[in-house]
């Protein structure tokens, strides 16, 4: 399999392995075979440490170094995110999945002089950052001749390379391992030995070649040892251990410092022992006996003797030779390593080292090692001995744990906190912090009240941060919805009337929890201008600071929905996937990228909905954030395909039941109903509308009530259809939008008789045509003209519904399409059915990039935007050229937009 990987390198395709097996089977041995047989190749090579795991890129430092030279070729995200990363530029902290882009721009530009081999051994000891930009980076190598191979210790804990291909390495069969024993002993062995040996071992080659080691001669000869039941990995261990009782006081003390330095500097290490005492023939016993090798580069035998030394050193033992390591430490070259070593040193209380370890914590968290930077504070507070200090930095601790994506952890911080004396703005920072980790954790009904109570301390000590917590309070209850029986939005609102004067001139935050106070304390209509006002403020206009958009851009777009504006609806959607893709904000970006694609769905685009849908399904995997599904779901219902719907219904209802959020509640009844009334099952829409319409969740309320009066009107409930338009017309009148009053129009038809109805049919039909809102407008169409049918004005019907059934043929919202055809049938008309040959037709991504290379982006720049490389973009590019019967991008500009629409 390896010499496969490399001869499909050789050839241009890129390839990923991760090599899976026990300790001791033989992953390191065949990677060094890999290595040897990477004639040709760029080979670099790097492994994890245990002792490493808090350092922020610390495994992918030796990777990457030797390339840095050419990030001058990357985008400028890319390369500043590059050189803040490696600490080669004091630029603000790089989102870690920018610096992945931009180590997959680096691979490319090294892979186009020849093919390139990366290594990692003992991954599952990588520090977080490393493990997740290389995962990041194998599931977006496809195009360049780069090999990425791992090798995880099984049982393993690395989920970062869960669902990458798998070499996994079993023990060797018994003859072999009866082979591979008897050459590794002199003379005759007991068989009922070797017999055990082999039993014990499963195969493990380690293991057949060093458990022979404890035995005695009288053992080997006949038996008489005792079998051990402790695991695999500390009997290979202990047979390490063994050999290093014989070994010289001096000798172990080295072998101690090697392994209390996982960089492998030979230098540094002889620094350190010269600090200790100890002379180069300290050296010259373990090398013989085959455990540690310093030629070059500190490397042990196996990892397994690296624990073992390091594992069964006493307290003392370990503290005399970091605090050797970090005196024979540069300082001014490596200052966060020393004051790693100075840290691990002392278990006694020591301001200078907690100080050092502040200002380390401070260069990683601008690094973008927030975990590191999470490390180094934890670490500091350990060692505070001033109580107050010591508070403050568990403080800072648990917020860097929080932003890292540990809040169990960060819990615990919280907890030592606690303990210490706070002032009062501490304390209600403390507060919030811990119901911002109930939020994230649980996103249930106990953090609204928590987000309160933080916020109401925070009035008198802090407003803009009182502010900001009374607006996550309220944005909790929204998400809570009728699953929060203890602090809805109005009781948030009402609380946050009381807030701090918001600064001036405002942010847009502050306008935005101003007019959500105003709707949630006197409703619906009383709110509609104070809203208008945050929409204007967050829209492109205003400017404003681009991280608060990001972070917030979910709510006022709930907001413009809720207020049927599809101008702001459609900006900050296009704004926020702009903002978050040259940023490389890959957390929030699938959430942007679905509110885009639910954007397009509404405009009548399924096709490049479809795409976006993929590319957010796409990053959340090579990310493993939670997937964004509920513009899939959208995307189902509209399209009417019921099996695929009502997976993703009864998953989703279960799944927002579990976790707490009753607003999923509301959006699952709303595509139902939505799903139902395209199949023309219009009990069945009005049991999912009735249950959407019996709590006001934002942005969902008023499209379910359009569905409901839709179904009810069919299913003959005529006065639960006119309460239901009662409530739509309070807020489409107020709200005053095409979109608005196009809905509300159609709604009062379904209700009409005669002129009054055909005159509201016409309205509809002309508002909504003004707006972005195609497929209401192609439903109008359609239920005007089912009317027409009805009232026997055939002709009149066939142009309504002959043009409803093309736009939703167009769109491929068939369930909607199949009901326009039926009743055109009905009124003695003909519908033809699309059909489409699919054998020559884009994929998603493939008319994404045709699309972007049309308007004129430069394969870097299309691949910055869909996070793949510029080889990547070149490779799907020859494959639309081929498919498109093209030979160059400027014949692209020729064919009509459809003409790249997948299939």
């Amino acid at each position: 399999m390896l010499d496969q990987l490399l001869t499909s390198v050789r050839a241009g395709r890129s390839q990923v392995l991760v090599v899976r097996g026990e300790a001791g089977v033989g992953k390191s041995a065949l990677l060094e075979h890999l290595v040897r047989s990477a004639s040709g190749f760029r080979v670099a090579r790097a492994a994890g440490h245990e002792y490493e795991m808090e350092l922020a890129y610390a495994g992918l430092h030796p990777l990457c170094a030797p390339l840095l030279d050419l990030r001058e070729r990357l985008p400028g995200p890319q390369r500043d995110a590059v050189a803040a990363a490696f600490g080669l530029s004091a630029a603000p902290a790089p989102d870690r999945f920018v610096v992945g882009l931009g180590v997959l721009g680096l691979l490319s530009a090294v892979a186009e002089e020849r093919p390139l081999l990366w290594v990692v051994d003992d991954a599952q000891w990588l520090d977080k950052t490393s493990a997740l930009t290389l995962a990041f980076v194998a599931r977006r190598l496809l195009a360049e001749p780069v090999g990425l191979v791992f090798a995880v210790r099984e049982p393993s804990n690395l989920a970062e390379v869960t669902g990458l291909p798998e070499l996994v390495v079993g023990g060797l069969g018994d003859d072999d391992a009866r082979a591979l024993l008897d050459s590794a002993l002199p003379g005759r062995l007991d068989e009922l030995v070797r017999d055990r040996i082999v039993a014990e071992s499963g195969g493990n080659p380690l293991a057949l070649l060093e458990l022979p080691r404890g035995l005695t001669p009288a053992e080997l000869a006949g038996g008489f040892g005792v079998l051990d039941a402790t695991p695999l990995a500390n009997r290979i261990e202990q047979s390490f251990l063994r050999r290093l009782d014989s070994l010289p006081d001096d000798t172990r003390r080295l072998l101690l410092t090697a392994a209390a330095e996982p960089v492998g500097d030979v230098a540094l290490l002889w620094r350190a022992a010269a600090r200790l005492g100890l002379g180069a023939d300290a050296a010259a016993p373990a090398q013989s006996a085959g455990l540690v090798d310093l030629r070059g580069r500190v490397r042990f035998r196996h990892p397994l003797v690296r624990s073992a030394i390091y594992g069964t050193a006493t307290l003392p033992e370990r503290e005399r030779v970091h605090h050797a390591l970090a005196e024979a430490t540069d300082p001014d070259v490596d200052p966060d390593r020393r004051a790693w070593h100075r840290a691990h040193a002392t278990t006694m209380p020591d301001e200078d080292i907690a100080t050092e370890l502040e200002l380390s914590a401070g260069r990683a968290a601008r690094r973008g090692g927030l975990a590191a930077a999470a490390a180094f504070l934890e670490r500091a507070a350990e060692l505070t001995p001033d109580p107050a200090r010591r508070g403050r930095r568990a403080l800072a601790a648990a917020r860097a744990k929080v932003d890292s994506g540990a809040p169990d952890a960060a819990d615990k911080l919280l907890a030592v906190a606690e303990m210490c004396p706070l002032d009062d703005l501490q304390r209600a920072r403390l507060a919030r912090l811990r119901a911002q980790i109930a939020f994230a954790l649980r996103r249930g009904s106990d953090s609204p009240p928590l987000l309160l109570d933080a916020a109401d301390r925070l009035a008198p000590l802090d407003g803009d941060a009182a502010r900001e917590a009374y607006l996550e309070a309220l944005g909790a209850a929204i998400f809570a919805g009728r699953l929060n029986d203890r602090v809805g939005p109005a009781e948030v609102a009402t609380a946050a009337r009381d807030a701090p004067r918001a600064r001036q001139p405002p942010r847009p935050i502050d306008l935005l929890l101003d007019g959500l106070t105003t709707r949630y304390t006197d409703g619906y209509v009383a709110g509609v201008a104070p809203l208008r006002r945050a929409l204007t403020a967050f829209g492109p206009d205003a400017g404003g600071d681009h991280d608060e958009l990001m972070r917030w851009f979910w709510l006022p777009w709930l907001v413009a929905g809720d207020l049927w504006d599809d101008e702001t609806w459609y900006g900050l959607a296009t704004r926020a996937v702009r903002l978050c893709r040259d940023a490389g904000a890959l957390v929030v970006l699938p959430l942007a990228l679905g509110y885009r694609a639910v954007v397009h769905l509404h405009a009548g685009e399924f096709e490049p909905a479809a795409s976006l849908v993929d590319e957010s399904d796409a990053i959340t995997e090579a990310t493993g954030n939670a997937p964004a599904k509920y513009a899939s779901l959208l995307l189902a219902v509209w399209r009417g395909v019921e099996t695929e719907s009502l997976a993703a219904l009864n998953w989703g209802l279960g799944n927002a039941t579990a976790r707490g959020e009753g607003r999923g509640i509301g959006g699952y009844g709303y595509t139902s109903a939505v799903l139902y009334n395209g199949l023309g099952r219009y009990g069945d829409a009005l049991a999912g509308a009735r249950s959407a319409c019996e709590y006001d969740d934002l942005g969902i309320l008023g499209f379910a009530l359009v569905e409901l009066i839709e179904a009810a009107a069919r299913s003959g409930a005529h006065e639960e259809a006119a309460a239901a338009l009662r409530r739509l017309e309070e807020r489409t009148g107020a709200a005053g939008t095409d979109w608005a009053l196009g809905v509300q129009a159609r709604s009062t038809a379904l209700l009409s008789d005669g002129a009054a109805a055909e005159s509201c049919y016409r309205e509809a039909i002309d508002r909504l045509a003004h707006s972005r809102i195609a497929v209401h407008l192609a439903r109008a169409h359609l239920v005007y003209g089912e009317w027409l049918r009805r009232e026997n004005r055939r002709v009149d019907a066939r142009e309504q519904l002959r043009t409803a059934h093309d736009m939703f043929t167009r769109t491929r919202a068939e369930a909607f399409a199949e009901r326009a055809r039926r009743e055109l049938l009905a009124t003695g008309g003909t519908a033809r059915r699309r059909t489409v040959d699919t054998r020559d037709a884009l994929t998603p991504q493939e008319g994404q990039i045709a699309r972007l290379a049309r308007e004129g982006l430069s394969n870097p720049e299309i691949g910055a935007q869909l996070f793949i490389s510029p080889r990547t973009v070149q490779y799907h590019l020859g494959k639309v050229f081929a498919k498109l019967e093209i030979t160059s991008r400027g014949q692209l500009n020729r064919l009509p937009l459809s003409g790249l629409d997948p299939t």
